[in-house]
């Protein structure tokens, strides 16, 4: 699988690989299909098994209609208690596969691909994200029964960096791709969608090519631009991580929490395009909430750093007052420099532009809705 992943690879950096967006009029057409037929199903659940690892509910060919594919279902609270089933207890089942095969397999691919994506960085050729489906869980939480699909998502960075992991279902790549429908009908019309099935939904054949046909969608999506930056998209990237992220830090389970904002963190760095006005500097409020409560003080500051610099002479932004605060508390307690936050903060609360003392963090995390 490694290899067939490398391979893949290798085509999206040379750009000749089958259904590689090329340069040119013809940059939308993706030959390969991404629904496979049920005949081709034969030995495809071998060729994945190198990283992926998947469960079928007993095979169950009786079984009507995926809760999760019902027109008027919006699974978006379900996916975002899947992303975090660490935080608590849960009435879902969910049948895993065994992890330590997989496990081998996905730290053999990453060190594999991150050596590659060293080697190739200097190159003119365009650097593109990889999507690789690294699990697939039946979840039952009754009445509801679905599969999710966890993908890891690989880009160039650093050296020893692991892969940023996202959760879905099939109801949020089909929502995905009906929203991009309505508003690009011309780049989306050469990228295919599997589809719907009323019986078979948790076979393992079934499973695999999904599975597949989601790694070529959404690695065709990033081939166009248009599409690449399409909020929709980034959206079903980051919103649930935030989401999830935001609802843990507010309810005190900092641990669990700070894993979801650093994997939101790295999916928008990946990402390369703005996911959202302020979602960076709401991510790194999160991570330096966390950070803080989990007594890292140094690693809170740094965020706080990381947000001002992203800040820059925005003022007032709703943001800046806070994390000018958290960054003269902190330094204070590391015993570092804290003038020049402290100066810029006093100077906003004489202009009357921020309270004083200014919302916290926390306080600004919780007040924020994300849409």
């Amino acid at each position: 699988m490694a290899s067939r992943l490398l391979h893949r690879l290798r085509h999206a950096l040379t750009g000749d690989g089958p259904g590689e967006a090329a340069a040119g009029p013809e940059a939308e057409q993706f030959p390969e299909s991404s629904e496979l037929e049920d005949d081709d199903a034969e030995g495809l659940s071998s060729r994945l098994s190198g990283t992926l690892s998947f469960t079928s509910a007993e095979d169950d060919e009786d079984q009507d209609d995926e809760d999760d594919e019902e027109a008027d279902h919006d699974p978006l609270p379900d996916g975002d208690r899947a992303a975090g089933e660490d935080a608590g207890p849960s009435c879902a089942h969910t049948e895993r596969s065994p992890p330590p095969d997989g496990q081998r397999g996905s730290q053999l691919l990453t060190r594999q691909l991150q050596d590659f994506w060293k080697k190739s960085r200097n190159t003119l050729v365009p650097q593109r994200l990889l999507f690789e489906v690294t699990s697939a869980n039946v979840v039952k939480d009754p009445p509801s029964k679905y599969v999710l699909y966890t993908l890891a998502v690989m880009g160039p960075g650093p050296p020893g960096r692991q892969p940023a992991q996202i959760s879905r279902r099939y109801s949020d790549f089909e929502r995905l791709h009906r929203n991009l429908q309505r508003q690009f009908r011309g780049p989306m019309a050469a990228i295919s969608f599997p589809r719907k099935r009323l019986r078979r939904n948790f076979t393992t054949e079934t499973i695999a090519r999904r599975s597949r046909a989601f790694e070529q969608f959404l690695g065709h999506l990033q081939a166009v631009p248009e599409l690449r930056q399409a909020p929709d998209l980034q959206d079903f990237f980051v919103l649930p991580e935030l989401r999830r992220a935001q609802s843990l830090t507010c309810t005190g389970l900092y641990r669990e929490a700070l894993a979801l904002w650093a994997n939101a963190w790295q999916l928008q760095a990946q990402l390369g395009v703005p996911s959202g006005p302020d979602r960076p500097l709401l991510t790194l409020a999160g991570l330096a909430v966390c950070h803080q409560e989990l007594e890292d003080p140094g690693e809170a500051r740094a965020c706080c750093e990381k947000a001002l610099q992203l800040l820059g002479d925005k003022s007032p932004h709703p943001f800046l007052a806070p994390f000018l605060e958290a960054h003269v508390r902190l330094s204070w307690h590391l015993g570092l420099d804290k003038h020049q936050s402290e100066a810029r903060l006093q100077a906003l609360q004489e202009a009357g532009l921020t309270p004083t003392p200014p919302p916290s963090l926390k306080e600004l995390l919780i007040k924020e809705v994300l849409d």
